[in-house]
Parts: structure tokens; sequence; C-alpha cells
């Protein structure tokens, strides 16, 4: 027996101790209950999905965990769908709260509750951004020496920074206050008077303005400066080339002015460098080659101008070159594209290069996109462009290139293709024709096809109903002859279609009215959503009744598409010899936003069925030959922004909408049977009513029209007439008295007239 006992006394010992061990683990993890009603109090004033806080220790609660003392540490709840407010109160109990996490909610409230602030001493991670905070930042931040990182991003914070918020807070190396209306100067002494270890610096997107003060240099660790699309001006601080360690500049879409200091170059960890839509002119620095280290080159719309400097070729890390919208010249064939063998996105638009296609262009294999266009280079397409594998965004017109027939055989071998725009090129030539690429199942992810303002001769081809990815087809302004195809109804991917400024004939294909993308909900729901590598630059062509030419945007103004899904749903077929009538069909195109059909040679009346177009946001048929009265229904056309009837044969009463009588009276002009509001001319009047449609309604039983008003006008000169003359007729005295009255009028008349005439005279 006492073996046995000596036998278990070693495992009754350790028993004991496991579970005294687990007591006492319990005992000193266990939530604090006042940190725990105040959690409770904080979600319970929240509108949101159930958490998993079930166990009675607060330590164990989804995103909650505590120290080894039952506090509370770390708070990290983002993205967990969280709406409500005034939340800072109901955490202040919190007061060893080192990491509070809330990002990706929908709280709101204000922050300017000393009482939330002064109780966090121990907390160095604050992000609440993502949320729907809103009112003006306290005077200071929690923690002054403890805090590490705050990022208010995309909230609704105004006013300005106060400059005590940094104050004594001096372990602080991240601060983010990017996409909220914040004002005033950014505060770029922090590192000068708190803030020394500052790593990342981001205000983008906001309405900060003025000139960015000296201070930044003395950010000796400054990696990220962000502050971009605002109100900023002036020329940037020289001491930012001090901050040696950064490794981005963004300050796109501001103000800023004056040269790229030579100086930049001290940057030499720079990876980014984002100057895009400012003020920013001359040279680029000799030296630029020294930043070995850029990624991304964006200095696009600027005014910056000559020649591209020979070290630019050391920045063989380059993955995105843009320059477009300046005043860059010289022989782009100078530029060795060979040394950047990681591009893959290189945009050289709007700019006075000269000289042949670049052949060296085509060693970039990383290439996904490519923009030359609008500057004055020439020359063919090359086969070697094949190699780019990954090429899908493709824009070299306005330039002098020639042989668009071989350019095509080439390019719809290029399998990852899905942007083509050819704009302004090969001008002068034929159509490429089906011989030779109608056989071939190109193009087959090609998205976009811009062939607009070639002045190309032949007909609409054949071998484009192979391409079924096809959504834009941009044929504007050349001459094309011949009717519109009835296939062109059947791509099923086409949404935009512009054949205006064209010769072409025959009339509207009532197959054109069965385009799925324009007919069908579901099927324009399956749309191909695709992110273009480059932004397209689209505007809408304004049209006036008087002037049969489009009148565009500029490109510096012209609206900018990430997605070609996003541009609106649209039939040009404007200034083209179509005739016959528009087809009742039209209705059917139930998803279109804009149809222009103007200087063409349409008859007959406008459908009333073009009222089923319920999303047509431009409407123009001006410049016809259409008849009859305009249907009642196009009042219902409420999205309604341009509309033009002018300059046809219309008649009646234009329908009374809020929307048509909005419209400027030149709309409806060149129609002289039509008459009211905005028109000056009004309906002639029956029984004293306007005279719409909707007044003729006094018919006999056969369904004919009475016509009471010359009737009673008639009635009324007869019994006027013999009610005056027939007694003097009658009666001789009564006659000799009537003449005898009227005789003294005259004389009466006379005189007065003789006395007027001869003080006239006198004076």
């Amino acid at each position: 027996m006492l073996v046995q006992v000596d036998h278990l006394m070693p495992h009754g010992f350790l028993f004991i101790f496991l579970f005294s061990s687990i007591i006492s683990t319990n005992i000193i993890h266990a939530c604090n209950q006042t940190e725990s009603s105040s959690l409770l109090s904080f979600i319970l004033s929240l509108s949101s999905p159930p958490l998993n806080w079930t166990s009675l220790d607060c330590c164990r609660w989804e995103g909650i965990s505590c120290n080894h003392d039952g506090w509370v540490t770390d708070v990290d709840l983002p993205s967990k769908g969280l709406k409500g407010g005034n939340f800072p109160l109901s955490l202040r109990n919190l007061t060893h709260l080192r990491y509070l996490n809330l990002s990706h909610n929908s709280l709101y409230g204000s922050l300017d509750q000393s009482a939330f602030f002064l109780s966090l001493n121990n907390l160095e991670i604050l992000d609440l951004s993502y949320n729907l905070l809103s009112g003006e930042l306290p005077d200071s931040l929690p923690s002054r020496n403890m805090i590490r990182m705050v990022d208010l991003s995309s909230n609704h914070f105004y006013g300005v920074i106060p400059s005590s918020f940094f104050q004594e807070a001096r372990n602080l190396t991240s601060f983010s206050v990017s996409n909220n209306t914040f004002s005033g100067s950014i505060p770029s002494t922090i590192c000068l008077h708190s803030s020394p270890l500052i790593k990342l610096l981001t205000f983008s997107l906001n309405k900060f303005s003025g000139n960015i003060s000296p201070g930044l240099g003395q950010c000796l660790q400054l990696q990220v400066f962000h502050a971009g699309y605002n109100n900023l001006s002036g020329l940037l601080p020289e001491d930012i080339y001090n901050a040696t360690t950064l490794e981005q500049i963004a300050l796109p879409a501001n103000s800023l002015y004056g040269a790229i200091s030579d100086r930049i170059v001290n940057l030499t960890i720079l990876t980014i460098l984002d100057l895009n839509s400012n003020g920013f002119s001359g040279l680029l620095p000799a030296n630029i080659g020294k930043l070995s280290n850029l990624k991304l080159m964006l200095l696009y719309a600027n005014k910056l101008e000559g020649l591209l400097p020979s070290s630019l070729m050391n920045c063989t890390k380059l993955t995105e070159l843009s320059l477009r919208f300046n005043n860059f010249e010289g022989d782009i064939s100078a530029i060795n594209f060979s040394r950047f063998s990681q591009l893959s996105k290189l945009d050289l638009m709007n700019n006075n290069f000269t000289g042949m296609l670049p052949t060296s262009i085509y060693s970039c294999k990383s290439l996904k996109a490519i923009r030359l266009s609008i500057n004055h280079l020439k020359g063919q397409i090359q086969p070697e462009i094949l190699s780019l594998k990954y090429l899908s965004f493709l824009s070299l017109g306005f330039n002098s290139l020639t042989n668009v027939t071989g350019a095509m055989k080439i390019l719809m071998r290029c399998e990852s293709l899905v942007f083509l725009s050819l704009t302004s090129s090969f001008v002068g030539e034929d159509m490429p024709s089906d011989e030779g690429i109608v056989e071939f199942d190109g193009f087959q992810k090609l998205r976009l096809l811009d062939l607009s303002h070639c002045e190309f001769s032949g007909q609409i081809p054949v071998w484009l109903s192979k391409l079924k990815k096809l959504e834009f087809l941009n044929l504007f302004h050349n001459r094309i002859t011949g009717s519109i195809p009835s296939w062109l109804g059947t791509l099923p991917s086409l949404l935009y279609l512009d054949l205006s400024f064209n010769q072409i004939s025959g009339e509207f294909p009532k197959e054109l009215c069965r385009l799925p993308m324009l007919a069908s909900e579901q099927t324009a729901a399956q749309l191909d959503r695709g992110y273009l590598e480059l932004p397209m630059f689209a505007s809408i062509p304004l049209i006036l009744a008087k002037d049969t030419n489009y009148n565009f945007l500029s490109y510096a103004h012209a609206l900018q598409y990430n997605y070609l899904s996003h541009l609106a749903p649209s039939i040009f077929l404007y200034n083209n010899s179509i005739s016959g009538s528009i087809p009742t069909e039209i209705g059917r195109l139930q998803l279109l936003h804009v149809l222009y059909l103007g200087v063409n040679n349409f008859s007959g009346s406008i459908p009333d069925q073009i009222s089923n177009l319920k999303n047509l946001e431009i409407l123009d048929v001006s410049v016809n030959h259409l008849s009859g009265k305009l249907p009642a229904s196009l009042a219902s056309l409420n999205f309604l922004k341009s509309f033009n009837v002018s300059y046809n044969n219309l008649e009646g009463p234009i329908p009374r909408s809020t929307q048509l009588q909005s419209f400027n009276a030149s709309v409806f002009e060149g129609n002289p049977k039509l008459c009211g509001a905005p028109l000056p001319n009004e309906c002639r009047s029956i029984n004293g009513v306007g005279g719409d449609n909707n007044n003729h309604q006094d018919e006999d039983q056969n369904g004919h029209q009475i016509p009471w008003f010359y009737i009673s006008v008639l009635l009324g000169f007869i019994i006027g007439f013999w009610g005056v003359f027939g007694p003097l007729m009658v009666k001789k005295t009564w006659r000799y008295a009537c003449f005898q009255a009227l005789g003294k009028v005259q004389d009466r008349l006379i005189t007065v007239w003789m006395t007027r005439m001869q003080r006239r005279l006198r004076s």
C-alpha cells in the first residue's frame, strides 16, 4: 500500500501544481471589470453585427488583448461594420490602451473631446481611418510621449491642424490625414519643433493652401511625403532636398511652379517622383539619372520643355515613365529604351518629339502600355512589336504613320491588345480591307478601336464583325461610303459607336436596334470591367444647330476614363446621308444615353417609341426632313441634358414638360409650324384656350371637328350689319340724320388734322 502511495505521490503533486497554475493564470488574465463595462458600453452604443464577445472574460473577446495584469491594451476591430458615434467617451476608461484600430467602419462624431485623449496616456497606435468622423482636431495628441502612429485619413475632419497638435510627440513616426477637408498650411515644421523621428506624412486630398514652408529638411528620417490634390502653390522649398532618406514625393494636382531643382539628385534612394498636374517649367536636371532607384516618374501635365537628358537612361529600374502634356522635344530615336528592362508603362503623349517610331522600344519586354500620340513621329509599325507579349494598350494617334493595312495585319496578332487608338494617323489611305485580315481571327481581346480623323476611303470592313469583345468603335471623320452593315447589330459587346462625318448612305438598319449591350440590362451587367493600363481621354462633342462641325473640348480639359464601362452608351451617326425613317425599333435601346442623328436625310415622323429610352441624356435629330408632330411622350424623358430638333418640318405644339421647356428656343427653330413654349409664337387658340392636342375635342358624331369659330364670326357679322344698316334702308329721315352726323364728324377730323399740321410747319 505504501508502495502504491509512494508511486502516486508525484502524480498527485503534479496534478495539484497544474490545477493551481490554471487558476493562477486565469486570475492574472482576468479582465478588469470597469474596462469590461466600458467595452460593452461602447459596443451597445453602436449598431453593428454581433461580435464574438460571449466569454465572461473580455480579454478573450474578438479583437481585444490584455496584458498580464488584465488591463486592456489592444482594441483591434477594423472592418467590423460598426456604426454609430460618441465612441471616445465610452473608451476613455481604457487607461492602459496601447493599440486602437477602428478603421473601415461607419463611426461618426468628433475627436475634440479632451476627456478621451487625456486619459489615453499609453496609446501608441491610433487608426481611425475610413470612417465618418468629423469636426476639428483637438489641441494635442494623446499620450504625447508614447504615440507613434496616427491615421485619420478618409473621414470628414476639417479646419486648421493646430500648431500645438504635435507638441512633445517625439516618438511620432507616421501621420496621415489624407482625404478630409483640412485647410490652412501644411505643418511642415513638424520635425523642427516636435517629431524628429517622423517617417511618413500624407496630406493628400484636402484643402491645404499656400506655400510649403521650409522645415521638411529637418526630417532626417522622412521616407514618404504625400500632399497631392490640394491648393498648394509657390516653389518647392529648397530644404526638402536635405531629406535624403526620402523614398516617395507625391505632390500631384496642385499649383506648384518653377524649375525642378538640380539638387533633387541628392535624393538618391527616391523611388517615386510624382509632380503631375502642376505648373513646373524649364528643363529636367541634366543629372536626373543619379536617381537610379526611381520606379515611377510621373511629371505629366506641366510646362517642362527641352530635350530629355541622356542620363535618364541610367534610371534602369523605371516601371512607369509618364511625361504627357509637356513641351519636350528632340529625336525620340535618340532614347535607348532597351535600358528600361522593367518598364511597363510609357506615356509621352502630346509633346514635340520627332523622328521615326523607335525600334528600341520593342526591347522593353515588360511593356503593357505605350502612348506616343500627338507628336511628330513618322514610320511604320514593325513586326518586332509582337515580342511585347503583355502589350494591352497602344495609342499612336496624331502622328504621320504609313501603311495602315500592314499595321493592322501585324497588330491583330498582339494577343493581349485591349486598347488600340490610331486616330489621325495613316491619313488619306484606304480603309484596311478584308483581304488578308478577315480570314485571321485576330484582336480577340480588343475592346476599343479608334480609327477616327484618318480620312480613310472605302466601306466599313467585314473583319470588324469578328471582334466579339469590341465595346468602343470610333470611325468618326473619314470618307466611308456605302450603308451601315446590319452585322454591326450582332456585336455582343458594342456600346459606343461613332460613324459621324462620313459619306454613309442607305437607311438606319433595324438590326442596330438589337445591340445586346444597349438593349439588355442582364447582358450589360456581364460587361468586362477591366482597368485600363493608362487613362483614356474623351469628350462628348457639342453640336450646334447652325454648325455642322463638332466642337471638342481640348485634351487638357477632356474627361478621363480608367474604365471603358464608364463611357456613356452612345450612337453617333451625325453628318452623313442616311435616309428613310427612324425605325420604331429604336425603342429597344433602353440603355442608350446619347443619340446623334442630326444632319442627315431622315424623313417621316419621330417615332413615339423613342420615349422608351428612359436613360437618354442627349438627343439630336436636327437638320433632317422629319415631319409631323413631336410625340407627346417626349415629355417623359426626364434625364435629357441636350435636345435638338431644329431645321426639320415639324408642326404643332411642343409637348409640355419641365424638361423640354427648359431648353433654348434655338433647338426648335427652323420648324415654322411648331408653336408653344419656349418658342415665341403661341399656338392658335380655340374657344379662348391654347390650341394643343388636348384641347381640340369638339367633334361631331362622325369624328369631324365642327368649325364653331368661323360660324360664330359669320353670324356676328350678319346680325351686326343688318342691325345697323337695316333701319337706315327702311326709314328715310333716319338715313339723312345719320349721313349728316357722319359729315360733321368728318369736318371735325379734317379741322383737327389741319391745325396740327400748321403748328408742326411753324416749329
